[in-house]
């Protein structure tokens, strides 16, 4: 009688392990980077722009932003993670720039904590991303989770993040994988808004990104390994010696966010048989502006980050204004000392060169 209580207290806890662990413990890749460290952009020296002119605005979804910027999902379901999502909120919408939030299962599970995710009265005019488990359609969710989600946060999209390594890790993860893609597709037919698809940290290859376009999702977000890392999270957090070392085994387990993004686009501008151009989102271990331009010269259409907007949002909302404002100032600095005016100017002009 008491089961659906213990899992949702379950689940809340486990919230509140990831803001701690991620806050206080070093949960960083070390063996791996985001890869983006193989290229350089060329200086240009002679830009012939005035800095005041660069237009550092985008489109994504259908929806215009105010930079190539998404406070990446993290949190949500306890009362710490309810003031960090109003805070970065707040952010995004002085900005203009994209947000999602972090699984919402817990609030499917417990109405009562989905105000911690309602952050669309702190901003009205953002692209806001909803957010479930893809491998819950294996453990009866559908389209009626899938709607709810979106309605609670009133979102643009529904992000399906992707997460085989850290459920492996995860005491008592849920890891039945198997026959998702045709649920996926199902889903993505059925839903109202677009679908999103992300991985947590350990990326999305080329082929992988293929399935999923075939299946239906209209972008994808490909959340590299270097920065994270979530095995890293749950070996923390783990039970028993058994899932620490796991943890421990796969800390740096994956594909930079770079060989992601260039496979992907690879494999749409390649073949007779070439995917289309899906809207892409850069995100895993990038940690500044110059990281930001990089991921776009590659080939993303905005950029993704996590970590450094959790740290800043713990800390006060005063702080991630500060974040965004120097993010901001990092990508316009990129542009005008490689000469380039706009981010499409950017993708375009060969600035970034591989150094190996």
């Amino acid at each position: 009688m008491n089961a659906p209580t213990n899992i949702f207290a379950q689940t809340q806890n486990r919230k509140a392990d990831h803001i701690r662990i991620c806050l206080e413990e070093d949960v960083q890749c070390h063996q791996i980077t985001n890869g983006l460290e193989r290229y350089r952009f060329t200086h240009c020296c002679l830009p012939e722009l005035d800095r005041n002119d660069i237009d550092i605005t985008t489109t994504f979804l259908g929806k215009r932003l105010g930079a190539p910027l998404l406070i990446s999902s993290m949190t949500g379901g306890t009362e710490q993670a309810g003031i960090i999502n109003q805070r970065l909120a707040q952010v995004a919408q002085h900005y203009k720039i994209a947000m999602g939030v972090g699984s919402q299962r817990v609030a499917v599970e417990k109405p009562q904590v989905a105000d911690t995710f309602a952050i669309r009265k702190y901003a009205p005019d953002v692209l806001l991303f909803a957010n479930l488990g893809a491998v819950q359609l294996n453990y009866k969710y559908g389209l009626d989770e899938g709607l709810r989600v979106v309605e609670m946060l009133e979102a643009d999209a529904l992000i399906l993040h992707i997460n085989p390594l850290q459920e492996c890790i995860q005491p008592k993860g849920d890891t039945n994988f198997k026959g998702l893609l045709d649920k996926i597709h199902k889903l993505c037919s059925e839903m109202p808004v677009p679908v999103i698809a992300k991985e947590v940290g350990n990326g999305i290859s080329g082929a992988i990104a293929e399935k999923l376009i075939a299946a239906g999702v209209a972008a994808i977000d490909v959340a590299g390994a270097g920065g994270t890392s979530w095995a890293k999270v749950e070996s923390e957090r783990a039970e028993n010696p058994l899932q620490r070392r796991l943890g421990r085994t796969f800390a740096d387990w994956g594909l930079t966010t770079a060989e992601c993004i260039t496979s992907i686009k690879a494999m749409s501008t390649t073949g007779v048989d070439a995917a289309p151009d899906v809207p892409l989102i850069a995100s895993g271990g990038l940690r500044h502006g110059l990281d930001i331009a990089a991921a776009i010269a590659l080939g993303a259409d905005i950029a993704g980050l996590a970590m450094p907007f959790l740290q800043a949002a713990a800390a006060s909302e005063a702080a991630v204004y500060e974040l965004a404002e120097v993010l901001i100032a990092e990508i316009t600095t990129v542009l005008f000392c490689t000469g380039n005016a706009t981010l499409y100017q950017l993708q375009h002009s060969g600035s970034l060169q591989r150094i190996e």
